[in-house]
């Protein structure tokens, strides 16, 4: 009798023991992948709350003039460190707010994803900011009136003194010439760097077919410019199609613009541009 009893013991011992590795083989195995799930950047901290203000009124101001619209994204790189930048999730511009903003590092993969969906395009802003220390801020947009430019033998040049950041010229990405026939878009480690190629020290690049990218040493400077590059394209189109010559910006003339500090920084327009965001804003609120 206790040899029987014994030995049902030692058997319930070994089915315990079977049953609790492979409850924590099971745990091990659900623990692994929430750290896999979880691998990735880690955040260098909060971000300037008047940054994440601006960065957001970037993004209406910019639909506001028509630069964009459902689609384009608008960053910034991070304030405590210049190895990351803070970019919305995958969004239609003119609805980005605080709690969209997100964290990346020059990898283009994002701190605290939660499930978002991110721009495939992020990796426009990585690539900059990675190969151009001096550019803070990038604005990617599809605006109609660069497009021409794009796709024609047509230089986009300055028509008048708010371009003078176009000075040297806007050069063209043209994809093909790496990578063939693909979907336009700039959606890879590689196509970012490929991009980063054509623009070289300048503070915009065109993309053939696509539209274009701008940067700039702050998001007023980003801002500003995408927005007088729009504006100078269309002038320049209109001229155009006036017949005659075109008399472009001497580049006298356009330098002694750049010397003043290229519009000061658009510090004026920029106070006017958020003033009229910030009230649109706070009208949704109510």
């Amino acid at each position: 009798m206790n040899k029987t009893m014994n030995a049902l013991r030692q058997r319930d011992r070994h089915r315990f023991s079977r049953l609790w590795l492979l409850a924590a083989g099971a745990s091990l195995t659900g623990f692994g992948s929430s750290v896999i799930a979880q691998d990735g950047p880690t955040s260098v901290g909060k971000p300037d709350p008047a940054l994440i203000e601006d960065l957001v009124v970037a993004n209406r101001i910019l639909v506001r003039y028509g630069v964009l619209d459902g689609m384009g994204h608008v960053s910034v790189r991070h304030n405590l460190d210049p190895n990351r930048f803070l970019l919305a999730r995958s969004r239609a511009p003119e609805l980005v707010t605080a709690d969209d903003i997100l964290e990346y590092d020059l990898n283009g993969e994002a701190v605290d994803l939660k499930g978002r969906s991110q721009y495939s395009e992020r990796f426009i802003h990585a690539e900059i900011y990675r190969a151009r220390p001096d550019v803070y801020s990038i604005v990617h947009n599809h605006s109609p009136a660069v497009i021409p430019f794009g796709v024609s033998d047509v230089p986009l040049k300055p028509v008048y003194h708010m371009a003078s950041h176009m000075l040297e010229g806007i050069p063209v990405f043209e994809i093909r010439d790496d990578f063939g026939m693909t979907d336009m878009l700039v959606n890879s480690p590689e196509r970012g760097r490929s991009l980063v190629k054509s623009l070289g020290d300048g503070p915009s690049v065109l993309m053939r077919g696509h539209g274009i990218t701008v940067t700039g040493p702050a998001i007023p400077h980003a801002v500003g410019r995408s927005i007088y590059t729009q504006i100078n394209a269309e002038l320049q189109l209109k001229a155009i199609s006036l017949g005659g010559t075109v008399k472009y910006l001497d580049p006298r003339e356009g330098q002694a613009q750049l010397d003043r500090g290229e519009h000061r920084g658009y510090s004026r327009s920029w106070e006017l541009w958020k003033r009229d965001a910030l009230a649109v804003m706070e009208q949704e609120t109510q």
